[in-house]
C-alpha cells in the first residue's frame, strides 16, 4: 500500500485546492478561476460540483477550515476558507510523493495505439494527422496563455511551470505522431495482413 492510497484525500484537486490555500486564504469561486486563469484546468478536472465536493472532503479531513464568511453588496456569501498545519504538512508530503515516484496512469492514447493497425494505412494516417493538428492548437494556445500570464508580472514563473512541462509533453507527442505517420505513408512501417477480428476502418 502507497502513502497515496492511505492519504485521507487522494483526489488531485484537493492538491489544486490547497496549493492555492498556500498563496492566501480564498473561497471556491475565486478558486476555480484562478485555475482557470493559470491554465491549471488542463491538469485538474475542475467542475463546480467537483471543486466543492473536494473542499468540503479537505475541510472534513482536517486539512483546511473556514476562516470567514463574508458578503460584498447583493452578492452571495463566500466562505473564505484557509489552510490547516496538517493541510500545509499533507500538501508538502503529496507534491513530493508525486515528483519523486512515477505513477501508472495508463493513459487512453497508448492503450488506442496498441491498436493502431485495425485502422488500416489510410485510417491511420487520417486519424494521426487529425491528433496531430489537435495538438498543435493545443501547443499553440498553452503557450499563449503562459506568456500572457508571465507577462502580466502578477504570477511568478514557478506557480505556472506546469504549463512548460506541458508544452515539452506535446511537443514530444507530436513529433513522435508526425514520425509515424511519415513512417506510414512512406512504406518505412511494415503493414501486415489484417489480423481476424479486426475491422478495416476502410473497408
Amino acid at each position: 500500500m502507497t502513502a497515496s492510497d492511505r492519504r485521507a484525500v487522494s483526489n488531485p484537486l484537493g492538491l489544486a485546492v490547497l496549493g492555492l490555500l498556500m498563496e492566501s486564504p480564498t473561497h471556491p469561486h475565486a478558486m476555480a478561476a484562478t485555475l482557470r486563469e493559470r491554465g491549471m484546468d488542463r491538469a485538474f478536472k475542475v467542475t463546480t460540483g467537483s471543486l466543492y465536493d473536494v473542499v468540503r472532503t479537505l475541510e472534513r479531513a482536517g486539512w483546511i477550515e473556514v476562516r470567514e464568511t463574508v458578503r460584498v453588496g447583493a452578492r452571495p456569501e463566500r466562505t473564505i476558507y484557509q489552510h490547516t498545519e496538517l493541510g500545509r504538512a499533507e500538501f508538502v508530503r503529496w507534491v513530493d510523493e508525486l515528483i519523486r515516484v512515477p505513477a501508472e496512469e495508463y493513459p487512453k492514447f497508448l492503450s488506442a495505439v496498441s491498436y493502431l493497425g485495425a485502422l488500416g494505412p489510410a485510417g491511420a494516417v487520417a486519424a494521426l494527422r487529425a491528433r496531430a493538428d489537435r495538438i498543435r492548437a493545443s501547443l499553440a494556445e498553452i503557450r499563449q496563455g503562459h506568456h500572457e500570464v508571465l507577462a502580466a508580472g502578477e504570477v511568478p514563473r514557478l506557480f505556472v511551470v506546469e504549463a512548460e512541462y506541458a508544452v515539452r509533453m506535446l511537443a514530444a507527442e507530436l513529433d513522435w505522431v508526425e514520425e509515424i505517420t511519415t513512417d506510414i505513408t512512406t512504406g518505412r512501417l511494415a503493414w501486415p495482413e489484417p489480423v481476424t477480428g479486426w475491422v478495416d476502418a476502410n473497408s
